[in-house]
């Protein structure tokens, strides 16, 4: 696979990420609707696009939280190119970005109903934390965080 560092207005990030929004319907039902708009970034630099030849397969962004911190953001893997290992260096390359950036700790949010995001994120280092920002009170979300590099003091 090889990746291209994008905005998340480009064309294949945005068809891989309507993908994702129907596979988390299908997972969660109208409870997927509370989440919609929190799925919704306003334009960014930070995305990310996974190619197995000239198809899209993968995405993921990431989003600035403050000086320090990102926020992981519409990771997906085409069910078809899923268990290659195209997660784990997807999820490499965002958090290398962002640490090239001067960033040293990641959040995320995913779902009980997503078990496999869950063990990749846990595998990758995170750990779970207490539901942060508009997720407070979110029974349905898992709020993740990592340190990715040490920070000064």
């Amino acid at each position: 696979m090889h990746y291209l560092r994008t905005a998340n207005t480009h064309p294949d990030f945005i068809a891989l990420t309507q993908h994702l929004d129907n596979e988390l319907s299908s997972r969660y039902g109208t409870l997927q609707k509370q989440y919609d708009g929190h799925n919704v970034i306003a334009p960014i630099e930070t995305a990310i696009v996974g190619y197995v030849g000239d198809e899209p397969v993968a995405c993921g962004c990431f989003k600035c939280l403050d000086e320090v911190q990102v926020e992981i953001k519409r990771m997906f893997v085409a069910p078809l190119f899923r268990r290659k290992g195209y997660s784990y260096a997807l999820l490499e390359a965002l958090e290398a970005w962002a640490v090239s950036l001067g960033y040293a700790e990641a959040v995320l949010e995913t779902g009980v109903g997503q078990p496999e995001a869950i063990a990749l994120y846990t595998k990758m280092g995170y750990t779970i934390i207490p539901n942060y920002g508009v997720y407070v009170g979110m029974k349905n979300s898992v709020c993740m965080h990592k340190m990715l590099r040490k920070t000064d003091g």
